[in-house]
């Protein structure tokens, strides 16, 4: 039975966040990250934007070269799952029957795709946008000769492919149930200009479209039928309605936890020497006005997994090391890139009663400022790197501000502190 002083479960950005963490703090005992896919960690977020448009080759993808790992001394079991947690005997079992015992496990697995819950939703050509595999899938189908594309959920990841599909010439009709896109994440007027920028790049964008099944030929897809009983034919459909976390070894194990697997301050979980991180630990967000959520963004991830191993490697020192664990801190920001666009968002806007319109939105250069009893909670700017940089520090000092000011474009957002 092979012995780790560290596994990492999970070879996403968080999973290869700790490892070099890790190496960086000098922590000196053994390391080892088990990872699904056969890839080595490499960058999620273009997998919607360049390289499905081709612009950005895999190889250019890579977090570190592959040689990289082998210098730092961290060791990868790739294609391969861990399907079972010892808690108690401080040991997991991966799905080829191995199992490896261990002093700290840091489960980083982030998610699996949300699966459609309707008739044909196992038929081929039904795609999700979470790994290397789902797009070259779903670009080899492109390439054979699939245009009309479906894509269901206006949320970040099927915005952003609909972009993409629309600038590659292809028939694209976004499919969104609720009344806009980005309801969830943001406010009406952002959601106005994104609806109103697809379509007029040529995307069939329908809200309030519910989909009742998706027909086939007994094989593949060949529509979308929604509730009203319209059937739009497609060649190809993309499902991007959210993940669900995977935590489900966690769980079986005794891990507390309802949306994803529940974290302290430290990251740990409310087993002994496991800690979780990224898109499946839920914590208590200081920027959410301490409600336990979880934070999809490769920054939550990356500054989690940092904390994470600052915390195992003050284990490792000796009493008054330099190496001193400190309460994770997060500052939520996420961007999305959709045609010419550039999506900066900072802070949690849930929960806001104002919101604050900074400049025109048909320039395509604008900024939404989201406000609770005056202060300001979280920032959505288009093509306006400076009101995000700006407006970070307002979130970040909990700056009250006077929405007329706010709202005035001349006035630069430092001067509001």
């Amino acid at each position: 039975m092979t012995h780790r002083d560290v596994i990492i479960v999970g070879a996403g950005h968080g999973g290869a966040q700790c490892a070099i963490a890790l190496r960086q703090n000098g922590f000196s005992g053994s390391v080892t990250v088990i990872g699904r896919e056969p890839e080595y960690p490499y960058e999620r977020p273009p997998l919607s934007k360049e390289y499905f448009a081709r612009e950005k080759t895999f190889d250019r993808l890579y977090i570190r070269p592959p040689t990289f790992w082998a210098e730092k001394d961290v060791t990868f079991r790739l294609g391969i799952e861990v399907v079972k947690v010892d808690a108690a005997g401080h040991s997991v079992t991966l799905s080829d029957g191995e199992t490896m015992t261990y002093g700290t496990l840091v489960w980083a697995t982030g998610g699996d795709p949300r699966r459609l819950s309707c008739a044909g939703a196992e038929l081929a050509g039904i795609h999700a946008v979470r790994t290397r595999e789902d797009c070259d899938t779903l670009m080899a189908e492109v390439d054979a000769g699939a245009r009309k594309i479906v894509v269901i959920g206006g949320g970040y990841i099927g915005l952003e492919a609909a972009a993409v599909m629309a600038k590659l010439g292809l028939e694209v009709t976004l499919l969104e149930a609720l009344d806009r896109v980005l309801a969830r994440v943001a406010g009406e007027a952002l959601s106005a200009f994104y609806q109103d920028e697809h379509r007029a790049h040529g995307v069939d964008l329908r809200i309030g479209a519910a989909v009742e099944g998706l027909e086939g030929d007994g094989k593949r897809v060949t529509g979308v039928r929604l509730a009203d009983g319209e059937v739009l034919p497609a060649d190809a459909v993309i499902v991007g309605i959210g993940i669900v976390p995977a935590v489900g070894p966690l769980i079986l194990a005794g891990a507390s936890g309802a949306n994803g697997v529940d974290v302290d301050e430290f990251c740990r979980t409310s087993l002994p020497d496991i800690y979780a991180i990224g898109d499946c630990a839920a914590f208590a967000c200081d920027f959410a006005g301490g409600r336990v959520m979880r934070v999809e963004s490769v920054q939550n991830a990356n500054d989690m997994a940092t904390s994470v191993a600052k915390a195992i490697c003050a284990a490792q020192a000796d009493e008054g090391g330099a190496n001193e664990p400190a309460p994770y801190k997060a500052f939520p920001w996420f961007w999305s890139n959709q045609y010419d666009l550039k999506l900066q968002t900072a802070g949690i806007g849930a929960g806001h009663d104002t919101a604050v319109l900074r400049g025109d939105p048909a320039t395509r250069a604008f900024s939404v400022v989201y406000l609770k009893d005056g202060r300001v909670l979280a920032i959505d700017a288009v093509n306006r790197v400076k009101d995000y940089v700006q407006g970070r520090k307002l979130i970040e000092a909990g700056t009250k501000v006077d929405p007329d000011a706010l709202a005035d474009i001349e006035t630069n957002l430092k001067d509001l502190m």
